[in-house]
């Protein structure tokens, strides 16, 4: 009985054996392929990084060994340096640093594509570099030239000792920290040079790029957490909630509170204010939204009422997005008729009921104030020579916008139609340029008519 039951179940054993074996040399063969496929697009990536921060140091050079008065050639050469720097960038991305210490080598990068960009796209012929500009970009060329040796160094090292970068996610990813690994170190190292670079003149325009938002730059007197327990009652109008109130970054510059409103039942609403001034800045009811039952000109006038009552007021609405039920409003200030889109926020309305449940206004509180305004030196006719005649304009008024140099510039805002798609374009009251271009959508437009 055992010989017959054995001569059956051998055959089937050895069957599932072989089978098993055979599975995971598969999965073993699949696993492979997987870790060489990464490891390739790893040592890909390095490659071209370094290659890329070579030639970014090459065309620094080429860029400054012209005349001084080479516009052109500086607006080729600045634009070159800005499309290596930008591949630069993405070959960082692509690579497993996201635990290691490589966040000034990145940011000097990025300052670099921000100040080759915004120096090419101006008019060279009657701004040309400056002798600050000329100077900053000595500077970066020397600076690339100690990033690219290193770069080659530790290329050097990779093929010579046949280094992998998987062995790198390994390291990074182990709790050890001390990681005996020449690639880690190797960026270590770039990373502290670079931190240690002197300061450098970057320019209003890119450095504003990097200027963080902070509590001097608002008005108004400190206030305590009793304070805000307060304005959270007034603007919940539940003054017998429960009312929890955090400080953040407490003793810093950047120093904000946050409110949770218990209204019971399941109802918490919660808001950031500024520490100084005690302005309101951000704003959710996070309830479930129903099945959408209101119309964009409900929730717009639920939108424009719920504003007024909380003292943005003089504020036009200038676009309109719909997402899961819910319909977020973009609005700018007005002042003298002009539109500020500096001073924007956004109001998101449920379109089950009109109720506004969220508040965007971080950059409102921040650029807000009363301001200037030049007048326009181009009148509607002469600005309108820039259109494309095809373009059928529906709408124009002037509006105030941020320029590609980070600039505030004063503009005629045109809205129309061309190739079938409605499109607002801001041509600037001086100098009759275009300064930017936006595809609307319906609902854009509909959000925006004072209808």
């Amino acid at each position: 009985m055992y010989r017959r039951l054995s001569s059956i179940l051998f055959p089937i054993m050895s069957l599932l054996f072989i089978g098993a074996v055979y599975w995971g040399y598969q999965e073993h063969q699949e696993k492979n392929s997987i870790l060489i496929k990464a490891e390739n697009q790893y040592q890909r990536a390095f490659h071209d990084l370094t290659y890329h921060v070579e030639q970014l140091h090459q065309q620094l050079g080429n860029t400054l060994a012209v005349n001084s008065t080479s516009q052109s050639y500086h607006r080729k050469g600045l634009v070159n340096v800005w499309r290596l720097t930008s591949q630069a960038q993405n070959e960082i991305n692509q690579l497993p640093l996201t635990l290691l210490p490589f966040n000034e080598a990145e940011d000097f990068l990025s300052r670099i594509a921000n100040f080759a960009y915004k120096t090419a796209v101006r008019d060279l012929s009657k701004q040309p570099l400056t002798p600050d500009e000329f100077k900053t970009m000595k500077t970066l060329y020397a600076n690339s030239e100690q990033i690219s040796n290193d770069l080659v160094g530790m290329q050097r090292e990779v093929l010579a000792n046949h280094l992998r970068w998987m062995d790198v996610e390994i390291a990074l990813a182990s709790e050890k920290s001390n990681n005996d690994n020449k690639i880690i170190d190797g960026f270590k190292t770039v990373d502290k040079k670079v931190s240690e670079y002197p300061e450098i003149n970057w320019g209003p325009s890119v450095s504003s790029m990097y200027q963080k938002r902070t509590i001097q730059m608002l008005g108004g007197k400190m206030v305590t957490a009793e304070d805000i327990k307060k304005h959270a009652a007034k603007f919940s109008h539940a003054p017998n909630a429960e009312i929890r109130v955090v400080e953040n970054a407490k003793g810093t510059e950047y120093a904000s509170y946050s409110a949770t409103v218990n209204e019971g039942k399941n109802k918490k609403l919660q808001m950031d204010f500024t520490q100084k001034g005690g302005q309101l800045i951000w704003f959710i009811n996070p309830r479930d939204i129903g099945e959408r039952k209101v119309d964009l000109d409900k929730a717009k006038a639920s939108a424009d009422t719920f504003l007024d009552k909380h003292g943005f007021s003089g504020m036009k609405a200038v676009s309109y997005d719909m997402f899961n039920n819910t319909g977020a409003f973009t609005y700018v200030s007005l002042q003298s008729g002009v539109l500020i889109y500096p001073d924007k926020l956004t109001v998101k309305v449920a379109l089950d009921n009109g109720e506004t449940v969220g508040l965007q206004a971080n950059d409102y509180v921040y650029e807000h104030h009363k301001r200037k305004l030049p007048s326009p030196i181009l009148s509607k006719a002469g600005a309108r020579k820039a259109l494309n005649p095809e373009m059928k304009v529906q709408s124009e008024q002037l509006a105030l916008i941020d320029n590609d140099l980070g600039e505030e510039v004063l503009c005629y805002e045109y809205t129309g139609k061309i190739n079938g798609s409605l499109y607002r374009i801001y041509v600037n009251s001086e100098t009759g340029l275009e300064e930017s271009i936006e595809e609307m959508s319906p609902y854009d437009s509909k959000a925006a008519s004072d209808k």
